[in-house]
């Protein structure tokens, strides 16, 4: 019986000794690291538009161009996205335009020895906002998280003018004089977009670039521009 037990004994001894012999030694340097680990509502915020199965998104950002806006999209799914910017106008861009806007406020009463002759205008508020309606393409065949983009929507401008201008009376001893007014014109009309949109796999960010047409309906029927810029925006 006791040859037995030392048997047993010897038995589980060499059993552990080679358990432990099996499991692999860290240095001391390895020891103090562990490998990390990450769940998958982790890995979905670092893959965001790429993780087709994690709809949906959301992302804020900026956009450089015409306009200068605040902007934000929403992905319901891979195939449609929803988008709003808020932001300014580049009035520089549409001087001319603004400039020929004058005549609409001449009055048609001036005879024919008056008339009102432009100087110049100053913008005293351009703002703009805009809602669109996207579908989108994968087209990470030609680079991984780039998609295309076309939609239609809808664009309201508030803009405020300021013009200085001469009137001449040849009938007048002073001949003219100097004058001022302001004008806000309220207006809207369509929108039709298309954009290229990349998403980096390892990070919550996406960048895009689109051209943006859009057309007057309300204060100048037919009135036509080509807007667009770049942007930048952080997925949630």
């Amino acid at each position: 019986m006791k040859l037995y037990l030392r048997l047993v004994y010897f038995s589980l001894a060499l059993a552990l000794a080679s358990a432990l012999a099996a499991q692999p030694r860290k240095s001391a340097v390895s020891s103090r690291f562990r490998a990390p680990t990450m769940s998958r509502a982790k890995a979905a915020v670092l893959c965001p538009i790429t993780q087709r199965s994690a709809y949906p998104y959301q992302g804020i950002g900026f956009k450089m161009g015409d306009p200068l806006a605040l902007t934000y999209k929403f992905y319901p799914n891979k195939n449609w996205a929803l988008t709003a910017d808020l932001g300014k106008s580049a009035s520089g861009l549409y001087n001319r335009y603004y400039r020929s806007l004058l005549s609409q406020y001449l009055p048609d009463s001036l005879s024919s020895e008056q008339s009102v002759n432009y100087v110049q205008h100053r913008v005293r508020s351009d703002w703009f906002l805009e809602t669109k309606f996207l579908h989108q393409w994968d087209v990470s065949g030609i680079s991984k998280g780039l998609q295309l983009y076309a939609g239609l929507g809808l664009q309201w401008r508030s803009t405020t003018l300021e013009y200085d201008y001469l009137f001449t009376d040849q009938s007048l001893p002073e001949g003219g004089q100097f004058g001022q007014f302001s004008r806000t014109r309220i207006t809207y009309g369509p929108v039709a977009t298309v954009g290229f949109e990349y998403a980096y796999q390892y990070l919550p960010v996406s960048a895009f670039i689109e051209v943006v047409w859009f057309t007057d309906v309300l204060l100048d029927p037919g009135y036509q521009r080509f807007q667009g810029g770049v942007g930048l925006r952080y997925i949630f």
